[in-house]
């Protein structure tokens, strides 16, 4: 199983370049139209080269993330757990 660490929380207008094929892809397959101040939240996936991108707005609670990433085979760290409750 990976660890998912928390990169960086980020509105979409304000989002490093390097992300956005990322978030773009993200949004196509949650059929999301991305607007500028959409947050953010980029979780570097240790041991790839890969980024998980998560809309917060989509979520109700950190339980919901934690299933999304466990489906990816995924596990949060909980230093990004405690950041990411703070801002759902």
């Amino acid at each position: 199983m990976f660890i998912a660490t928390l990169t960086g929380i980020f509105e979409f207008k304000d989002l490093p370049e390097e992300y956005g094929s990322f978030v773009q892809y993200k949004a196509g397959l949650e059929k999301r139209e991305i607007k500028d101040n959409d947050e953010i939240a980029v979780l570097n996936i240790q041991g790839t080269e890969s980024f998980h991108i998560l809309f917060l707005d989509s979520y109700k609670d950190i339980k919901s993330i934690k299933d999304e990433l466990k489906a990816a085979d995924a596990k949060i760290n909980h230093t990004t757990l405690k950041i990411l409750e703070g801002h759902l």
